[in-house]
């Protein structure tokens, strides 16, 4: 499975998002640190759930970087979040 769809069943399973965004942004870095051959290094994650109301926006990161876990977070050199309501 790819890392972008990996991404997204994760989030989806828990966080059942009313918008979800994904963005493979790693050709944008070529040449650069952490680029990998392929792509799926560089991010851009916009979601929209229900489930980050009253959160703080540290709050959301963390519920993301949780339900991603670890071993897919250790996979990607840069994750840039985008969260709301």
């Amino acid at each position: 499975m790819s890392v972008t769809n990996e991404i997204r069943a994760r989030l989806q399973a828990a966080f059942s998002p009313t918008a979800l965004d994904i963005v493979d942004d790693s050709e944008r870095h070529r040449g650069h640190a952490g680029y990998q051959e392929g792509g799926e290094s560089h991010f851009n994650v916009r979601i929209r759930s229900d489930a980050f109301r009253d959160q703080s926006r540290i709050a959301r990161h963390r519920a993301v970087h949780s339900a991603l876990g670890a071993d897919l977070v250790g996979r990607i050199h840069a994750l840039s979040l985008d969260i709301g309501v």
